[in-house]
């Protein structure tokens, strides 16, 4: 009697842990669920997502001198946005510009140059634009070196690629009356992962970021700063 009280027993503590062990199963499956579900709520709502504006000049000037660190501050927002990365290189070579025409919330960048080879004559640069933000319409021209020829893809964002060569697009963005007049008409949207390449050597051009700012890569031969020539006498890197 008392084998088969006993049996009883250890039959009922059996069920009772598998019991058990099942609930901690189906616990762990639905943690698991609710995770995932999470995770992919969360990419749903970045990828809908866009990057928007958050600073003007006011946040860039203080008694009129131009405040590098906050226009720093402005794109490592964007870079945390984008997922880019901001790199102990960055953070020793990354430069900010307001090209001196005080106005940074609409015409200037930030950029690197990861490299600069005068003696193979080769360039590469990461260009930074807030959301809006401008270079100054500007050209290369030959100096002791060639004229530098540029590429550029868009790896985040994406721009108005200006070019003085075609004829005039229809619907412009508005430009800056900071920067002035501007001699290219001609304008396409680059969006992520489009090429695209200076039309002509020595031609004027310029980029312009969206409404979601820009990330862009841009390869090119030597850039000697002494061929820069911008359309705007007031201008400079």
């Amino acid at each position: 009697m008392k084998t088969k009280q006993s049996v009883k027993l250890l039959l009922i503590a059996l069920c009772i842990v598998t019991l058990g062990s099942c609930g901690n199963k189906q616990t762990a499956n639905e943690d698991a669920c609710c995770a995932n579900e999470t995770a992919n709520t969360n990419r749903i709502k970045k990828e809908d997502m866009a990057y928007s504006k958050k600073f003007t000049n006011a946040d860039f000037y203080k008694d009129g001198q131009f405040n590098q660190e906050a226009a720093m501050n402005a794109f490592k927002d964007m870079f945390a946005f984008y997922g880019v990365p901001f790199t102990e290189l960055m953070a020793k070579d990354m430069w900010v510009t307001d090209f001196g025409l005080g106005d940074f919330e609409n015409v200037g960048m930030g950029g690197i140059f990861w490299v600069n080879d005068m003696e193979h004559s080769y360039f590469a640069h990461a260009i930074y634009l807030l959301p809006g933000q401008m270079i100054p319409e500007h050209a290369h021209v030959k100096t002791e070196f060639p004229a530098k020829f540029e590429s550029w893809m868009v790896n985040h964002g994406w721009v108005y690629n200006f070019s003085v060569i075609g004829d005039e697009t229809p619907n412009p963005p508005a430009i800056s009356a900071t920067h002035g007049p501007i001699q290219s008409k001609n304008f396409v949207v680059q969006n992520v992962g489009e090429v695209l390449h200076l039309k002509k050597s020595e031609t004027f051009h310029f980029m312009m970021a969206g409404p979601e700012g820009a990330i862009v890569d841009e390869w090119a031969s030597y850039h000697d700063n002494a061929g820069l020539r911008f359309t705007n006498s007031k201008a400079s890197l």
